[in-house]
């Protein structure tokens, strides 16, 4: 599998449908593998790379859908790769709303989501990866973690309490049990890479002000009351335990094959418009065809055109 050019100074230039365009470094938005990061100061959740036209952004957005439908075509009749996308966030991040926007033109044969809530008594029975791994795409496929496995090196951590109610031996939680996840969670990413599963991770970074703004928002218009729990408010008073455990998970699972992407969450048509043109150029990059028939099944399909035509 071909290693993508992480170089953070590399620049990247986003144009839109008029003159102007956005252009930034690769690692304004990328955690490069090995690199030791803080999300607070190292990147800003408002950034826009001082681009200021929503409406041509979203225009840009509903192009790269058009391209992401006829990707995901020649992705499904190649049937030799498939791509996983990974979402991560705080509550109220936009998640859903991405998914929905970005993935709007996807055939949905060829695509899968699945939202990782709190584990069954089934999946507590089994790894932690074991739920993730039955979800995987299958060749030719796009699967979608509306959360995923990195939950484990999150909520868990941040609550402890949830640990025990994984029945792990008493052994295997001697020494570091974030690091030992750390790197089972990279050489899975691995293992999947070097299968032909394009593994495409997005944290969606969301600043705390804008956090609040959006919670107030959904209980001030009634239409909006059933996305908001009285939980999302109870893990906000954890918003500094949950920025370092991101952190940190950032910078030790961001990898060659699969790095990390630090998606500006502040303006929902940024964080859409960063998503969908690294899935597009992630699918670009694969650069497959269309499989090519036999010249004996070439044949055959002129002799049934003949016959169809003569009725």
């Amino acid at each position: 599998m071909e290693k993508l050019n992480l170089d953070p100074k590399r620049k990247i230039r986003i144009k839109g449908p008029g003159d102007e365009a956005i252009e930034f470094r690769l690692g304004e938005i990328l955690v490069a593998p090995g690199r030791k990061i803080s999300l607070k100061k190292d990147f800003d959740p408002g950034f826009t790379g001082g681009y200021k036209d929503k409406t041509g952004a979203m225009e840009r957005v509903a192009g790269n859908v058009e391209r992401m439908s006829e990707l995901q075509e020649t992705l499904y009749a190649s049937g030799t790769h498939a791509l996983l996308v990974i979402f991560q966030g705080m509550d109220a991040a936009g998640k859903d709303g991405v998914i929905r926007h970005v993935m709007s033109g996807v055939n949905p044969q060829g695509c899968n989501v699945t939202s990782f809530k709190t584990p069954s008594a089934e999946e507590l029975d089994h790894d932690y990866l074991w739920r993730a791994s039955k979800a995987l795409p299958g060749r030719g496929m796009i699967g979608i973690f509306n959360r995923s496995y990195y939950e484990e090196v999150l909520v868990v951590r941040v609550h402890p309490e949830f640990l025990a109610k994984q029945k792990l031996p008493a052994d295997t939680l001697d020494g570091d049990l974030w690091e030992r996840r750390f790197k089972e969670i990279a050489n899975f990413e691995k293992y999947l890479a070097r299968n032909g599963i394009v593994v495409l991770k997005f944290f969606l970074n969301l600043s705390r002000q804008e956090q609040k703004r959006r919670f107030l928002s959904r209980i001030d218009e009634p239409a909006k009351n059933w996305k908001f729990s009285p939980a999302d408010s109870a893990e906000r008073a954890f918003w500094n335990d949950y920025q370092k455990a991101f952190g940190e998970m950032l910078s030790r699972t961001s990898t060659d094959l699969a790095p990390w992407f630090v998606i500006p969450a502040d303006n929902k048509w940024f964080a859409r418009l960063a998503v969908s043109e690294a899935i597009c150029l992630s699918l670009e990059r694969l650069n497959l065809k269309y499989p090519k028939v036999s010249k004996e099944r070439r044949a055959e399909l002129l002799k049934i055109k003949k016959t169809l035509e003569g009725e």
